[in-house]
Parts: C-alpha cells; structure tokens; sequence
C-alpha cells in the first residue's frame, strides 16, 4: 500500500512538472506562429554556393 502512496505522489510530480513546462511554453509565445511551419516546405532554401562546388 505504500508503494502505491509513492506511486501516486511521483506521476503527481510529473504532470506538474509538465503543466508548468506548458505554460511556460504558451506565455513565452512558442505557439503564436501558426502559419509559417504549414509552407515552410514550399519556400525555396538560399543558395549557399555549395550546388556549384559539387558540379564542379
């Protein structure tokens, strides 16, 4: 019975520790972009030059 006691208080623990990891992910605003990552894929990448050096 005192296993489960500590059971109970450690999963306790962990889901507070990731409420407060979410909250604190919400107010420093990791979740305000919500349109660039849905076309990120469809913007082309810079060309850094390292195309040409290979086909050379």
């Amino acid at each position: 019975m005192g296993v489960l006691v500590l059971l109970i208080i450690a999963s306790l623990i962990v889901a507070l520790g990731f409420l407060f990891a979410f909250l604190w992910s919400v107010r420093s605003g990791q979740y305000e972009d919500e349109y660039t990552p849905s076309v990120r894929m469809l913007f082309e990448d810079e060309n850094t030059g390292l195309e040409e050096k290979e086909n050379k």
